[in-house]
């Protein structure tokens, strides 16, 4: 998928990114996003301040519900150390189809730094969006990239990839360690 210039950004940290990442435990993580009527030049200057934060700390994906903007917009970089790579930005995403085989993978997330633990999700997934231009698009991705969008579409919404972990006790343990509640924690909606 080739980005146009519009979108592009340069993969590097900012001393002072754009925009600001909420943690687990701020409310504004578990509102559900709106859909985006019209894809314009506000929504692009928007993926652009996204890319920006998210390189900025060091993610491969960023939700807009994750910088308090509640709309269906993600960006995902799989590769931000490979210039050559292009983002992939995902407007009003759907997952089509999820593969039947499950596989756990650790997680991270930008809105609960330095917690990292294993999650259980379909390793092929099928989803249609729109791309910056508002064109209408779709793509079956498997291995990271297919993690990262299910990963990113659960925060559109309201659920946070530890809504998903199924060992209680690692979970309030790696929680407790990084200074977050487990209290902070929803049973995330069961199946796929």
């Amino acid at each position: 998928m080739t980005m146009t210039s519009e979108v592009a950004v340069e993969k590097k940290k900012l001393e002072k990114p754009p925009l600001e990442i909420h943690y687990m435990g701020d409310r504004v993580l578990r509102h559900p996003a709106k859909r985006i009527a019209k894809v314009d030049n506000e929504i692009r200057q928007l993926v652009r301040e996204m890319l920006q934060t998210m390189y900025s700390a060091d993610g491969i994906g960023l939700a807009a519900p994750q910088v308090a903007v509640h709309k269906q917009l993600i960006v995902i970089d799989t590769e931000p150390d490979n210039a050559a790579n292009q983002p992939l930005v995902l407007i009003n995403p759907a997952i089509k189809k999820f593969g039947r085989d499950l596989c756990m993978f650790q997680e991270g997330c930008l809105s609960i730094p330095g917690v990292y633990i294993d999650v259980k999700r379909p390793e092929m997934v099928e989803v249609t969006y729109k791309d910056e231009q508002g064109r209408p698009r779709s793509m079956k991705a498997t291995g990271l990239l297919s993690r990262a969008i299910q990963h990113e579409m659960d925060h559109l919404n309201g659920v946070l990839f530890v809504d998903r972990v199924d060992n209680a006790l690692v979970l309030n343990e790696e929680l407790k360690k990084h200074g977050f509640s487990a209290q902070a924690v929803n049973p995330a909606p069961k199946g796929w």
